[in-house]
Order: C-alpha cells, then structure tokens, then sequence
C-alpha cells in the first residue's frame, strides 16, 4: 500500500509529530512562518523543544473579517481595514484561547515563553486587516533554500492548539493536513505568505504582554481580591442595593428595603431553577413579598403580547387576605385565588392557562403519598400556553411560600423541592432523587441509634447538608435578627418608625393534679397508648385490616396501611384532648364509647357496615337502621367503598378487640364525668389579673389564647364570660368567615385609625384557624392553653403577634403543662417533663411531629430563647455591599478581574489543600480537594475558607494546585454526565418501583394493536418516570398491576384490553409533553455543551512564604 502525504491526528499521524519530524530531519531551518486563523498561544508549550533553536518565528494572523464588516454596515461605517479593530480582534481571540485553554501548568509555562519570545523578537507577529484567511499554512525555510533543499510546507486545517496539534488524544481534533516537500509548492507558499506578510501590520509585544498580563495567569492577585472576586461571582445580580427600585408601591405599602432584596433575589431564583422557597420569618411580610414578584412577573413574561395568568394556592383562611393583596397590587384581574383543598376542581385544560403558581403555607402538602400533592405537583409541571421565541413553550413558575421549609423531614423536603425540580434533571444537584435517598436512609439509621447525643449530631449533619446542597440555593429568608444585625435594613426600618419586639423566654404555667386524679390521668394515658399491655385496641377504625374475605379486602388498597393510620389517628386525637381540656377529652371519649358498641350493636345484628363516606355510628346508635340500608342501597351504585359484610367475614380477634375497648372505654367514660375539678382552669383565672392582663405586663390589654380543640375553645368562652372576664371572642373553623371582619377590627394593628379600629373584645379564643396568615399584633401576650407541639406551630401563633406594624416592646408566651402535686418548684418541673415525655411515647414516632430540634426545650419547658438564626449568606452580601461603598473602584477593578483567577496562600494547617469554584450553565459547586480527598462543600463554608485580610500577601501556586482544580473540574464533569445520561437498558440508579414501572410501560407498549400515539405516550411516561418527575406516577401504575393480578396464578383478573385502558387512564392524568420516540436502534447521544463545567476560580494553601519576583513579573 502506497504512503499517504494526508494525514488527521488520528494515531500518532498528528500534525504535532509531523513538526518533530521536519525539525529531526532539518536542523538548520532558519525560520519558520505560520498563516493562521486566530492567534494561539495554548499551543505553544508543544512546540517549544523544536522552535527553540529556529532564529525567527514569523506568525500571521487572520481575522473573521465578515463579522467586522457586519459591524461597521451596522452602523452606516465602511469597513477598509480599520487597524484598530483588527487589532481588537486579534487581542480577543488571543484572550479567548488563554481562558478556554486546558488547565495544565505546562500549557501555562508555554504560554509564558511565548510571551518572552514575542518580547525578544525571536517570534514576531503581524494581523491581516481586509482578508479572512481561513487556510493554515506552516512554512519550514532552511538555510540555503533551493530546489535541492525545498524545506518544507504543511497546510490544511489544524490550528496551533493543543487540541490542532493532537498533543492529547482525547482532546484531538479530527483534522485533515497534508505535508508537501516539493520545490514549487513550498516556494509558492512563501511567496504568498510573503504577500500578505507586507500587506499586514505589527502587533507590538507590549499588545500580547498586555493580554497575558490581565489574563488569570497574573500571580499578584491576593487573598482578599480573590475573596470579593468570589463573593461577586456567587452573588451576581443580587449585590445591587437599590431600596428605590420600585417607585410604583401601592399607597400604604412601605417600601421597605429588605422586601425589595427579596424581590430581587427571589425573582432571579425564579428564572433559574423555575421556582424557590419564601420563607422570610413569620409576620416579616412574605404575602407582600409574593405579590410584589407576582406583579413584576406579569410585567416581565411577555407582556403586552402575553398576559400571564397566576393561581395563588392558600388555606382557606387565608384567602381574603390574599385577594386583598392582589387588589391593592392591581393585579387581581390576572390572578386567582384558590383554597388548598379545591385543587381537583383545576381541569387539565385549564392548568395550561397559569404561568406562575404561588402556594401559601406550602408545607401542607410536604407529604406525596396524599392525593392533594400529586394534584399539585401535575398542576406545577403542566406546561404554560406562552409560546417562547424559539418555538417551545414556557415551563411554568413556582413560589412556595413557607417559614418553615427545614422543620420537616428530608423526604418531606424532598417533595416540596420536586414540585418545581425534577428528580433527576435539577438546577441545584442533577440526581436530587439519588441525593434524598441517602439522606433518607441516614436519617433512619440516625434515628435508631441508642446515644441520644449521637442521634442529633448525626441527624444536625444530615440537615446541614440538605440546607447547603439543596434548600438554601432555593430559598429566599430573612429573620429579625438578619433585619437588626444588617446595617442598611435597620437604618431603613428606623428612619421608616418600624421597630420589632423581643419575644422574651417562654414562660411555663403549671397545673397541679391532685393524687386521685393524677392516678386516673396516668393510667389513661397507659390505656391509650399501649395496647400490648392490655389497653386499647381501637380495632372500631380497623375493621378493613381484620377482613378474612379476600373478595371483600381486595376492594380496599393498602387496607393494613389505612387501618393503622385510623387507628394512630383516633390515639392521636385522644392523648391531645387529655391535654387540651378535662371537657375536650370526656367528650372526645364518649363520641369513641358510642362509635364501638355501634360497631358491637351491627355485629350482635348480623351485619356490618364499612361506608367511610356514611355516619353509620349516628344510624346504628339513634335505632335508624331502616334508613341506614336505604342510604348504603343508594350510595352502593355510585360509593365501591362501602361493604356490607356478616361477622363470618372477619377474623375472630376483631370482635374480640371491640369487646375489650367497649369495657376500657365506658369505665374511663364513667371515672372522667366523675371528675368535677379542672385544675388547668382554676390556675388560668388566678393568673389572669394578676400576671396575663396586669398592665406591666400587658401593655395593650388584649390576650390571644390558642386550643386545637373546638371543645376547648367553647368551654374557655363560656368559662370566662361566667367569671366576668367577657365578652369574648371566639374563633373557630365554623364561623372564622363571618366573625373575619370583627378578628381585624380589634386586633389587627394594621387596620386605619377609623371607625374599622375597634376596642370591643380585649380577648380573643381561638383554634388553629387563626395560627397562619393573620395579623392579631394588637395583643403581644399569647396563651397556649394546649401544648404547642412542635416548634413550628408555636412559632407560627407566636407570628400572629410579632409582626410588622406591632407597638409593644416585649412579646410574652404563656404555655400550660400538667404536674403533680409537689412541694418544691424543681420537683414541679421534674414532673412535668416526666407527664411530656409520657405524651412523646404515647404519640410515637409515626406522628412525624418531631423534627430533629423539637425536643422539650422547644416548649418553653425549660426557659429557652425563641432566637432567630441569621442567614450567614445575608452576612457575606452585606460585607460586600459595604466594601462596594467604601471602594468603588477597588470593587469596579476586582470585578474585572478574569475568570479562572486564583492565588495561593500561606497556612500550614490546609497546606496541601485547595478550593475550588466551578459552574455550569446550570449550577455552581464548590470543592475542597486535598489529597486524596475530594468533596463537594457549600456556599458558607466555601466563603469562610475564602475570607482574607487586606493585608495578606499571595503564595506561589504548589505543585499539586492544577492537579487539584482539574480533579474538582473532572468529579463535577463526572456528575453532571452521570446525571444526564439515561441508559437504553434499565437505569440502575433507578429505585425498585421505578424500574418495575418502566418494565410495565415497556410491556404496554408492546402489546398487540397500541397505536403510535398511545406508545409515544407510554414512551412520555416511561421518560418523566426516568427524571422522577412525578412522584406518584409509578406508585399508580405499580398498584394497578397489583390490583388486576391474581395473587395465586400470576395472571390478570382482567382482559388485555381492559388493563390497558386502565393504564393508560392513569398515564393520561399527568401532564406528559408527548414526543415521537426515535427508532430503538438509536445511540442516545448526549450533547453537553450547555453542561460543560467553567473554572471560576481557585486557591491553594501552601507553606511558601513569598512569590519570586520572576513569577510576579509574569
């Protein structure tokens, strides 16, 4: 086979090796000339053992000349090679090629001695202003050239790169170059080179000095330029301080300056993750907030041509308030406002219609397993009708309002993350699900462990994980204590007359049990909570678990599951009203006696009724059966839920259990309506002068007291109004619409100093109804009659006091817990804390109403301050905003400074180590890398290590600082692909269920007469299930093949195409963007180009004292 003269960087035929062997075979080549498309440095480091005993590199450089003359006609200009725009050009292809080369110190050096070797004039350089030269021509002249000595040429396409050159194979381009040694060739490339040559100008050494020296590789940036430059690059946009930039407030709104942050922060997170968390502490605003990004986003999403729609998601309480909002903000026409637990009556037609969704109190729906947040979730991830300019349409956006977005479990964060993010195609960790999933699992095991020390540090580190990672790159939060500490909001707030109350330390208020009733109390709360030692059974909420029908059970999914949560229900309810009040327990007890001898009553009948949506207790108990079989005869055809089952269909230990529970329950009945004291009243009326509305400690004269219980709240009014205290107001979910109105005219301090401010109540009782999203700050002294049970109810009723606009100083909390009688007051606590434990055990972990903080000391029990964390971030942006007033232009130099800026530092503790700021299109990360260690560390973290002294002088770079960066650059590279790529096969990053889903889509798909339609969108499905897009997708879909299974054959209980219908129904509920799969031979290929990572900067600590002053020269 005849030798070639081509060749493509393919094996070791690179044009790299090409040079070597012209300079091998021709030592005395006296110049060497280059015709080049742009001018590169990057590659230099390769040629540098060949070039370095060549007398004169002369290097001529083409310019995109067509994008010049697209400028100049632009603008009305004649282009007739302007020098100075050459020029220009020229500087930026060289700076293009410095910042976009790879990160490699020899590359580095290369570029250096270029820099030297363009100063000596050993290599000189000319631009060419009106020709584009596309052609690459490199020209070997020898000494003595003639036609007996030709020297050589090679042209083709490879430019002077590292990748042109073929230095690294995975890096190559595929180039196509041919080497010719013929005399004529050679001498006419000369000569043309020699034409142009003279037709270019020079570009003076001081011009690529100049590049190199604004270029990263400077080394005299120091610590401290590095650490604002780091600063600037994370916080971007943000960093503007303008508390004017909203000049069109609706009258009464204050334009308060950290409202405005939120604003802007809030509507930067928007765009690019398509959602976020509000979570700006209770009564700091955050509807206020909400709508004023609502109204810039209906200005900003297209409009006039687009007129955006926006469903703001709100519990019911909640919705007067936020149509008021949205009125006083003009944009009530655009937007709607819809109860929480309305959202079936959204139509997937009508979903379309909304661009923006804010939901309020959004951890309501923190729980996926709920059919109210799968409902949600296809409401969030329906696309918009706003057709973009590139042809697709508008992803929606989401706002989830909540003070609260850690005090939940980390699938409960998880979840409301997965709202607006897509488990695995996230904006802040590619596998969100794969992350939770750890997490999730170390959790479990946290909580399992023996060492209760042990389990909270292991579950505080699980959390600050989550926080960093996920939650605080999605949220948006300011406490008081950010407000107070940040200079700009505290001077904007006092010059505004705003001032915020300490809420002092939560006060207890014991009630003492005598011994007769101590003893009954205690062995209630035994009765209640453990069945295994002979208490209740609460088998009248289990009936579905105890069915030994098989035909009958099968109507019921998950009946175990249902059954136990009925029965944790009722346990639940009943523990809370013992500690409510004597009168809500009694009465809660009596309602349970009733509810199982109906249940006792239908068996000793012969027939049993299970029909959740019937009273069938009220039928069996008022003798009413007549009509009890009427109403199930006629629910039958419409209700597959109701049963009607003979005792033979259930297992004997049911009836067994309903027996056991009728005598606890009607003796426990008879001893608490025996009781006729209520010590917890008795200790509430004697504090009320004296300490609850004695004006050194009630200012205002108005006190706030809260119950969940119902029963409670009627027993307190008519308790007070009998002992002189009324009237009194009461609130509760029956008549909280119609009493609204009167609720803000006596304790709302936001309402005007009219005839809409009232002084008729000084006491307001209320349930949980008024606990979120309504001001009552005209009390600043709250009783918790029940115990507040986790932190984040207590601080959500605490908020309805502690908000904007309150005058009094000092916010106090009353909270009540039983105890026994005892002589001392250390004693006193002793048995308190003894009575809340007792209620932890009885309530169990299933509850979920513990987050990791919520030990005793969160209610009160033990004098705790109710402090407010701040936001280390608020920190960090505030030390910058103020380095940006005091030095203007040091902060306009440092933000010039380039991408890829680092320094080295002197530390003998992290010596060895070095930091990392890498980002993509997508996403930042931060790494700390020492070897051999590499991890993925968070915003605060990174900026702590960042944090410098002016003073502080850089380091040389050790060895070991490009190593690094490129491991953090490849670990980062490494997930993003991990993340991206969606294996053929099935994806073993997949969880079971996922994966026997995506099996059963795969098998539908294959089934004889599916349309192409109905694959493309079982393929849809098979593909959202892939990004975990939706959560309970492949939990339906799982269940529906449970369902048609016969559980002894194997087979279905149902025709083929019957089944199908079925799931195709369920895939059809989800909002799917349905797309024509491509063939199934198809390699997927990836493209990356929007993931390729992007160093941001750098450092490394080092125990070098001092730069050389050589390396600071360069």
């Amino acid at each position: 086979m005849s030798s070639t003269r081509f060749f493509t960087n393919t094996a070791e035929n690179t044009l790299l090796n090409k040079f070597a062997g012209v300079f091998a075979h021709n030592p005395d080549i006296e110049r060497f000339d280059a015709l080049v498309g742009y001018l590169r440095s990057s590659g230099y480091f390769a040629l540098i053992p060949h070039l370095h005993k060549v007398p004169l590199v002369r290097i001529l450089v083409g310019i995109d000349v067509d994008a010049l003359l697209a400028r100049s006609h632009s603008k009305g200009l004649l282009h007739l090679g302007d020098t100075d725009k050459t020029l220009a050009e020229v500087t930026k292809a060289l700076q293009r090629d410095i910042e976009k080369a790879p990160y490699r110190k020899e590359i580095e050096d290369g570029i250096r001695q270029f820099v030297e070797d363009v100063s000596s004039k050993r290599v000189q350089i000319r631009a060419h202003p009106t020709k584009r030269l596309h052609a690459k021509i490199y020209i070997f002249f020898p000494k003595g050239f003639c036609e007996h000595k030709p020297g050589a040429v090679i042209t083709g396409s490879s430019n002077l790169t590292a990748a042109g050159l073929g230095t690294e194979e995975a890096q190559r381009n595929y180039e196509f170059n041919v080497l010719l040694h013929d005399f004529t060739d050679v001498k006419f490339a000369s000569e043309e080179f020699e034409s142009l040559w003279k037709e270019s100008f020079e570009v003076l050494p001081e011009t690529v000095r100049g590049v190199v020296r604004h270029s990263y590789l400077r080394a005299d940036i120091t610590p401290f330029e590095l650490y604002i430059k780091f600063l600037l690059e994370y916080f971007g946009p943000a960093i503007e301080y303008d508390p004017n930039a909203e000049s069109d407030l609706p009258k009464g709104i204050k334009n308060l300056s950290y409202q405005s942050d939120a604003v802007t922060e809030g509507w930067l997170k928007l765009e690019k993750h398509r959602g976020f968390f509000l979570a700006d502490v209770v009564g700091l605003g955050k509807t206020i907030v909400a709508a004023r990004i609502a109204k810039k986003f209906y200005y900003h999403n297209g409009f006039p041509n687009h007129r955006s729609r926006i469903l703001i998601i709100v519990p019911p309480a909640m919705k007067e308030n936020w149509k008021a909002a949205l009125e006083l903000f003009g944009i009530d026409d655009a937007a709607r406002v819809l109860p929480n637990g309305s959202l079936h009556k959204i139509k997937p037609a009508e979903a379309e219609r909304y661009d923006l969704i804010i939901v309020d109190e959004a951890h309501k729906f923190r729980n996926d397993t709920a059919g109210g947040y799968d409902l949600l979730q296809k409401l969030c991830k329906t696309r918009t009708r706003y057709r973009l300019t590139n042809g697709e349409f508008s992803e929606k956006r989401v706002i989830l309002v909540s003070a609260t977005p850690l005090n939940n479990r980390p699938g409960d964060i998880r979840n409301l993350v997965l709202l607006f993010q897509d488990g695995k195609d996230s904006t802040v960790i590619g596998n969100l699900q794969h992350f939770f999933a750890q997490r999730i699992k170390e959790y479990d095991s946290a909580r399992k462990m023996v060492d209760p020390a042990e389990a909270q540090a292991a579950i505080s580190r699980i959390y600050e994980l989550i926080r960093e990672q996920v939650v605080a790159p999605l949220t948006v939060r300011r406490t008081r204590t950010d407000l107070i500490a940040d200079k700009r909001y505290k001077a904007d707030l006092e010059a505004q007359g705003i001032s915020f109350p300490r809420v002092e330390k939560p006060r207890p208020i014991y009630y003492q049990l005598d011994e007769a009733l101590d003893q009954l109390y205690e062995t209630t709360i035994q009765l209640l909570s453990d069945s295994a030692a002979g208490g209740l059974t609460y088998n009248r909420y289990r009936a579905i678990a105890f069915l030994s029908n098989p035909k009958l059970k099968e109507k019921y999914e998950r009946a175990d599951f249902i059954a136990q949560q009925l029965a944790w229900i009722m346990k639940t309810l009943l523990v809370k009203r013992i500690d409510s009040s004597f009168v809500a327990f009694t009465n809660s007890l009596r309602r349970f006696r009733d509810a199982t001898h109906a249940m006792v009553s239908m068996f000793e009948k012969g027939n049993i009724y299970i029909a959740p949506n019937l009273s069938v207790s009220d039928y069996i108990l008022e003798n009413r059966e007549v009509e009890l079989i009427a109403a199930i005869e006629q629910a039958r055809e419409t209700d597959p839920t109701i049963t009607v089952a003979t005792p033979q269909d259930f297992r004997p230990e049911f009836h067994e259990g309903l027996l056991h529970d009728a005598e606890i329950l009607d003796d426990l009945v008879q001893r608490w309506e025996a009781v006729k004291h209520d010590p917890k009243l008795d200790e509430f009326l004697a504090r009320l002068k004296p300490q609850l509305l004695t004006p050194e400690t009630n200012e205002t004269g108005k006190l706030v007291i809260f119950s969940e219980a119902r029963d409670t709240t009627t027993y307190l009014a008519e308790q007070l109004d009998a002992g002189g205290f009324g009237p009194v107001l009461i609130v509760d979910s029956h008549n909280r619409k119609a009493v609204m109105p009167v609720v803000r005219a006596n304790f709302d301090a936001n309402a005007p100093h009219d005839a809409e401010r009232k002084d008729d109540y000084r006491i307001l009782i209320s349930t949980e109804v008024l606990a979120e999203g309504v001001n009552l700050h005209r009390a600043h002294v709250v009783v918790n009659y029940d115990t507040p049970w986790n932190s984040t109810r207590l601080m959500q009723r605490i908020g309805r006091v502690n908000r904007i606009g309150t005058t009094a100083q000092k916010i106090y909390i009353y909270n009540f817990y039983p105890t026994s009688q005892v002589n001392s007051d250390i004693e006193l606590e002793r048995k308190a804390k003894l009575k809340l434990f007792a209620f932890h055990t009885a309530l169990g972990e299933d509850s979920g109403i513990y987050s990791p903080d919520e030990d005793p000391e969160s209610f009160g029990l033990f004098e705790k301050d109710l402090e407010e964390q701040r936001d280390e971030r608020l920190a960090f942006l505030s030390f910058l905003r103020d380095f940006k007033d005091a030095h203007p232009d040091e902060f306009r130099r440092i933000r010039a400074i380039p991408m890829r800026a680092r320094c080295g530092r002197l530390d003998a503790a992290k010596s060895g180590s070095s930091l990392a700021f890498v980002r993509n299109d997508r996403r930042d990360a931060f790494y700390r890398v020492s070897e051999p260690a590499l991890e993925e560390i968070g915003f605060v973290e990174t900026a702590r290590a960042f944090r410098a002294e002016v003073a502080e002088k850089p380091a040389p770079l050790p060895d070991s600082h490009h190593d690094q960066v490129r491991g953090a650059v490849a670990d980062f590279r490494e997930k993003l692909e991990a993340d991206a790529v969606r294996e053929r096969a099935v994806d073993h990053t997949l969880g079971p269920n996922e994966q026997k889903a995506i099996r059963l889509l795969a098998a539908a798909r294959a089934m004889p007469h599916v349309s192409a339609a109905e694959k493309a969108l079982l393929h849809s499905a098979q593909n959202a299930i892939k990004l975990a897009k939706f959560q309970d997708l492949p939990r339906k879909l799982n269940a529906l093949q449970k369902a048609v299974a016969n559980p002894k054959t194997g087979t279905s209980r149902v025709t083929t195409a019957a089944y199908l219908d079925r799931l195709l129904a369920i895939v059809r509920s989800y909002p799917l963007e349905v797309e024509e799969p491509e063939a199934d031979e198809r390699d997927p290929a990836i493209e990356f180009s929007g993931f390729e990572p992007r160093i941001i900067l750098s450092e490394s600590f080092t125990t070098t004292a001092s730069l050389s002053s050589s390396h600071l020269a360069h």
